[in-house]
């Protein structure tokens, strides 16, 4: 679906750009393509909002609308409908985030729907596996096991230390290792 959308976002872009209603930059972004998300990861820079890109923060609400550009005259290309899912900032256009979701799908947020509230999905790449991921009681492979939790569940990043996460998941803390989920960079720290 993103390189659907990738392809269709290109073309509207272009398109836009000849009428000269986007900046350059939204032009550009586009028409650069779909970049893998640890690529995208490691070029790290500062939007113009002042913060880096890339980034992650989460939805504030239960309905977000995603658009196939930045404006509310561009269409709804999906509704999420989970408040607090991890989303990426890949870049920003005035008050515009385009965003991609654990799964690669990209699109455009207005800002106010996100929060910089951090959050992280567990292992999504490997949902529909009969797998468990260990919640610890500290920050070791050694460490007691608080709970067992399955791919995909979402959970409140309280802090990260480049290797360890410490995480709430539905009034249960514990540990887990930031390289099992997504919401957190590898080697990012993260205080609350």
């Amino acid at each position: 679906m993103s390189g659907f959308v990738s392809f269709r976002l290109s073309r509207l872009a272009l398109g836009a750009a000849l009428l000269g209603l986007v900046a350059p930059d939204f032009v550009h972004a586009q028409s650069a393509g779909a970049q893998s998300a640890g690529a995208q990861s490691q070029n790290v820079r500062v939007g113009p909002s002042g913060l880096p890109l890339p980034r992650f923060v989460s939805l504030k609400s239960a309905r977000v609308n995603s658009r196939v550009g930045p404006g509310t005259n561009y269409s709804v290309d999906w509704m999420y409908t989970k408040a607090g899912l991890p989303m990426e900032i890949i870049q920003e256009y005035d008050n515009w985030r385009r965003v991609r979701d654990a799964d690669g799908s990209e699109g455009w947020i207005n800002q106010s729907l996100l929060s910089g509230k951090r959050t992280a999905i567990v292992a999504p790449w490997q949902r529909g596996k009969d797998t468990r991921i260990n919640l610890l009681r500290r920050p070791s492979e050694e460490a007691g096991v608080v709970a067992m939790l399955e791919p995909g569940v979402i959970g409140t990043i309280k802090s990260c230390d480049g290797k360890w996460c410490e995480m709430s998941f539905g009034g249960r803390s514990g540990w887990i290792s930031q390289s099992l989920v997504w919401g957190a960079y590898p080697g990012e720290k993260v205080e609350d």
